[in-house]
């Protein structure tokens, strides 16, 4: 064979090899290389609102609110339905149905009455479930921890509005009597700085062995706060951050660790919104969990503060709730919302986010592009 059919030989064989090669995704300033996103998805049918989703071994869990047995925020009185637990292969199911992870009638330690007065009576509810669980981190003896948070509970004695059960297992049951002596206990989180009342998300740290913290909105302004969990995870160590990004009147927070970029990113509802069918999300990032949180700012004459930081107009259109990170990829939780007091049937949408920052600051005259999208 001569020398030229050799060569065109091999060219031809190194053009086949980079087709069967897919392209890689960005990688990014802080190295590695991204993996495609997968696809958005919307999972229906369950009654589990405000929800988070974990992976605990190879099993994947859906935490949420209930709402099927009549409760109406608000209504008083309403009953209140508890927190359920579902169960799938994947994220995209196929789900159990829901199971209660304590019984809504039990005992409220904090209160001596129950649950039900606590969360139903004034018709307050009671919201935001978040399962964590003490892995590599604190105790690390694998435990499993029920956060949630009851807003009676400020409004009755101005104590945080936050509660904490050990649980026997991932899905349950939680609080007293459920367990071994080291498990199944209640406790109302001794907390400096998330000290109020409002949502709130769980971030894992990127250090490793470092604990989680938890992002709260307080009241009344609504600014965010971060403090990090106790080695117990029921409770925090004053250490954390106020007024993240000087943010105010949002909720729904929730985020996670970027190893690629090597930064914090956050996102919330922008503004809060109860219910609401089409709420903006934003985003402020930090180098550290406990410093350096800044979202973009927006210049001119009566300008909307929220101009940069809000990188999509709707959610989809339901409300951002938080973010759950699912092998290593995020993912934003969205309540699709129906607008109404019972939202028994309303759905939930899960979309992949990446974090990929992009040159330009207020007042250079380049077009912003976001560094965060949602593609419903």
């Amino acid at each position: 064979m001569s020398v030229r059919r050799i060569l065109t030989a091999l060219l031809f064989a190194a053009a086949a090899l980079c087709t069967a090669i897919p392209a890689a995704a960005d990688t990014g300033k802080g190295g590695g290389t991204r993996l495609p996103l997968p696809a958005a998805f919307t999972i229906r049918g369950l009654d589990l609102h405000d929800a988070q989703i974990a992976k605990f071994d190879d099993v994947y869990y859906l935490y949420g609110s209930m709402y099927g047995c009549g409760f109406e925020w608000y209504v008083k009185p309403t009953p209140w339905c508890g927190f359920g637990v579902s169960t799938a292969p994947t994220p995209q199911g196929p789900w159990t149905a829901p199971r209660p992870l304590f019984d809504p009638t039990a005992a409220d330690p904090w209160t001596d009455g129950s649950w039900q007065d606590t969360c139903g009576a004034t018709g307050q509810g009671c919201f935001n479930p978040r399962m964590i669980r003490r892995s590599g981190w604190g105790l690390d003896d694998g435990g499993f921890v029920l956060w949630f948070n009851s807003p009676r509970h400020y409004t009755l004695s101005q104590a945080n509005a936050y509660n904490t059960m050990e649980c026997a297992s991932a899905a349950g049951p939680c609080g007293p009597g459920t367990g071994p002596a080291a498990e199944g206990s209640y406790r109302k989180p001794d907390l400096t700085i998330c000290a109020g009342n409002g949502d709130f998300g769980i971030i894992e740290s990127g250090t490793p062995g470092e604990p989680p913290a938890m992002v709260c909105t307080l009241p009344g302004t609504a600014q965010l706060n971060i403090e990090q969990l106790d080695s117990r995870g029921t409770g925090g160590t004053g250490v954390g951050v106020r007024k993240v990004a000087g943010l105010k009147k949002v909720e729904g927070p929730g985020g996670w660790w970027d190893p690629v970029q090597r930064r914090y990113v956050l996102t919330y509802a922008d503004p809060a919104c109860g219910y609401c069918t089409g709420t903006p999300i934003g985003y402020a990032t930090a180098p550290s969990l406990y410093s350096g949180w800044a979202a973009p700012e927006n210049l001119g004459w009566s300008a909307p503060v929220y101009g940069r930081r809000v990188f999509n107009g709707n959610s989809c259109g339901g409300a951002p709730r938080t973010v759950s990170v699912l092998d290593g990829q995020p993912w934003q939780i969205i309540d699709l919302w129906l607008g109404t007091r019972n939202e028994a049937a309303a759905a939930t949408h899960l979309v992949p986010l990446s974090y990929t920052p992009t040159p330009g600051t207020a007042g250079d005259g380049l077009l912003w592009r976001p560094p965060l999208s949602l593609n419903c």
